[in-house]
């Protein structure tokens, strides 16, 4: 891995104990300017990873809870009237003061509420009264949702979902883990220890060189194959969509990129393939016995990898 960037999973993994791969993939979603859904139970340290993220990387922060009476002005802003001009000026929302926005628990809010985010995660801009804003550069969201505990949540529409370049879980930590982090919190908060090791124009050089790193048509056939086959598997009613096969594209790169290379492999694509699609598919109604996870394994299976060819074997990391 690039020193800058393990520099960065370093000073993440002193609050988030034994998730290194998690915390790796987030980055590169990062690299790729794309946005990040955390699904998972409570407790497992979604908001602190986001936090300690924020942090590592020098990103102005804003954390929304998300509830039912959240509305969209607190997200995009509004116009108020100014009596002593006559004219209505324009109020950010929390949208427009950050680089990182936290939305934790965001299946809690309503659904006008969630659409709010869509026009701010796909364009980086807010639009008020007709007016639009554009946000900080750069602008990630990280939202969250619990698996667990579903009283007042509602499901997130398939639109807003296909926005999300990805979709992880945390997951328990492992018993080594749990140890570490019970002996580390009994008189500290290791947030407190991370200190920014990247600045924002190095990040942004950084995205420039995630989406100039070369993709072979080789690897382009192997992307389209994949997303042909997800729609016409049998137990599929939704495939992967065009920005779906985008998505994983510009998260190939940014896997490349992590690991000091300027083109992408076919092992790249499989590599995040499950993380960016797994959100995308949707199974038919009658189908019972098999998860969205067992079509994207028999879709890697089934479809033939570019590497088998030895297409990239004269090739080197930069």
């Amino acid at each position: 891995m690039r020193p800058q960037l393990e520099s960065v999973v370093l000073e993440v993994e002193k609050a988030i104990v034994g998730k290194r791969p998690v915390i790796e993939k987030i980055l590169m979603a990062l690299l790729s300017d794309g946005h990040v859904l955390l699904d998972d139970v409570p407790g497992v340290g979604k908001t602190t990873l986001a936090v300690s993220l924020s942090r590592a990387v020098g990103l102005s922060f804003q954390r929304i809870q998300f509830t039912p009476d959240v509305l969209p002005s607190d997200l995009v802003g509004f116009s108020m009237y100014e009596k002593e001009s006559g004219k209505f000026s324009y109020r950010p929302g929390a949208l427009n003061n950050a680089n990182l926005v936290l939305g934790d628990e965001i299946n809690r809010a309503s659904s006008k509420t969630q659409s709010a985010l869509l026009e701010a995660m796909e364009e980086r801009q807010v639009t008020v009264d007709g007016n639009t804003y554009p946000l900080k550069a750069p602008f990630l969201v990280i939202a969250t949702e619990n698996s667990v505990g579903t009283v007042g949540t509602q499901v997130l529409p398939y639109a807003q979902l296909d926005r999300f370049l990805v979709r992880l879980s945390l997951g328990y930590p492992d018993y080594e883990a749990q140890m570490a982090i019970l002996r580390n919190r009994q008189t500290s908060n290791p947030l407190d220890a991370i200190s920014p090791v990247m600045e924002q124009d190095e990040l942004l050089s950084m995205q420039r060189e995630a989406q100039a790193v070369t993709v072979r048509d080789a690897v382009l056939d192997y992307v389209t194959r994949l997303a042909f086959a997800s729609r016409e598997h049998a137990a599929v009613a939704v495939g992967i969509s065009p920005r779906g096969a985008l998505f994983l594209c510009r998260m190939a790169k940014a896997r490349a990129c992590l690991e000091g290379r300027d083109y992408v492999t076919g092992g790249d694509v499989q590599a995040v393939f499950k993380d960016v699609c797994n959100h995308r598919v949707l199974l038919k109604e009658s189908v019972r016995e098999t998860t969205v996870n067992q079509v994207l394994d028999e879709l890697l299976k089934s479809v033939d990898n570019p590497d088998r060819h030895g297409l990239f074997a004269g090739l080197r990391k930069q």
